[in-house]
């Protein structure tokens, strides 16, 4: 009989040989228990209602309803089960899906037996764990979007951020025009925008502000 510290797992992917490998691997742990197992998201669902696991490794890709659906519809129905997605496919857009869907970890197939028994143990605990090579992904990721969703001083336009990169370069109004090969007119212009959008009185205190927010 099954004891309360026990981890319950379920097992979904839909290779026999696979799910027979991870299965003995789990029967031979002490504390470990394959409670059950599916070759495809709907039985994964179904499964994982009737059984309620504590943590379910799934698999991506199987015919019918794929992993990141049936995670989704469990975490959805059954929150506290831990979903930890076990998987030969790295790409940027099924890890941010499965994330998105509530997976709370994400390994690859190759990863070794000692680290899909730290991920069940993690996971059983209310933690998240992503393999070495995913983590590094999502720092990689999350840096670039941040970069990207969040240029210094927004308020400005696209083409005065341009300008004030050029003053925070040191250059003149007739060579800021010469580089962005507009007139010296419409330099004045947008120099005249930033100041009173940046709150600054002249080109020195711009200057500042832009080498402090990294342009130049």
């Amino acid at each position: 009989m099954t004891n309360s510290d026990t981890t319950r797992v379920l097992i979904v992917d839909d290779h026999t040989p696979f799910r027979e490998g991870l299965r003995a691997l789990l029967n031979s742990i002490p504390g470990m228990e394959a409670t059950g197992e599916a070759a495809n998201g709907e039985d994964a669902i179904r499964e994982a209602a009737r059984v309620q696991p504590d943590v379910i490794l799934m698999d991506l890709q199987m015919p019918g309803v794929n992993g990141i659906e049936a995670t989704r519809r469990i975490h959805q129905s059954s929150p506290h089960i831990g979903v930890i997605i076990l998987t030969m496919f790295e790409d940027d857009d099924s890890v941010f899906a499965a994330m998105r869907a509530g997976a709370r970890g994400y390994l690859l197939k190759g990863a070794d037996q000692a680290e899909i028994l730290r991920a069940i143990h993690s996971v059983r605990n209310g933690e998240a764990l992503f393999g070495p090579g995913i983590a590094r992904r999502l720092i990689n990721l999350f840096t670039q979007t941040h970069s990207e969703s969040a240029p210094p001083f927004p308020e400005l336009t696209e083409r005065e951020r341009e300008v004030l990169d050029q003053l925070a370069r040191g250059l003149s109004n007739t060579e800021i025009a010469a580089t962005l090969v507009i007139s010296q007119k419409t330099v004045r212009n947008h120099v005249s925008n930033i100041f009173g959008k940046l709150q600054v009185v002249d080109r020195a205190q711009a200057i500042i502000r832009a080498r402090k927010a990294g342009l130049g």
